[in-house]
């Protein structure tokens, strides 16, 4: 298979974004984060597209983008958390390219959102417990989608080269 876009997926603070940026300066394909995307497109923020327009909204602009980007060549895309859980966003992202789940225990993904709380309003407010009560939730209703990804991978133990073996062993990369 040759492999044409690498869609990275995962649950949010699960290092999508970093992990995109590394591997865009190891393989030498551009880099999109579908959110910052979204924003530059709409002229505005997610929280405030999500407060004036609802989530619905959110979701149909959202599944616009990623059908955009999908459509780009020698791409790594990190979506939203939510992103693979709408519509056919996985069989799209599937249909498109290579999906990595960037799968994280819910101690790991609580430590590195508590300290995201002012940009991140879903986790705004919560306290430790509270928080990893919200993910654990969270991850549950939307592991059934991330579990579609071609590869589930365990960020809590991979590097990027270890991400990069993945891919390598997954397809050959478009030249």
């Amino acid at each position: 298979m040759v492999i044409k876009r690498i869609f990275l997926i995962g649950f949010m603070g699960s290092g999508k974004s970093t992990l995109g940026k590394r591997l865009k300066s190891e393989i030498g394909w551009d880099f999109i984060d579908l959110d910052d995307y979204f924003e530059m497109r709409y002229n505005t923020t997610i929280k405030d597209y999500f407060s004036s327009h609802g989530e619905e909204a959110f979701r149909v602009a959202e599944q616009k983008m990623l059908a955009e980007v999908s459509q780009k060549e020698k791409i790594i895309i990190a979506t939203g958390g939510g992103a693979p859980c709408f519509f056919n966003n996985m069989e799209l992202i599937n249909e498109n390219g290579l999906s990595i789940y960037i799968k994280l225990s819910v101690e790991t993904l609580a430590a590195r959102l508590s300290g995201a709380k002012q940009v991140r309003p879903l986790v705004a407010g919560k306290s430790g417990d509270e928080l990893k009560v919200y993910i654990s939730d969270k991850l549950s209703e939307r592991e059934s989608f991330y579990h579609k990804a071609n590869v589930i991978a365990d960020g809590d133990v991979l590097g990027v080269d270890g991400f990069v073996r993945i891919i390598e062993a997954s397809g050959q990369l478009l030249k």
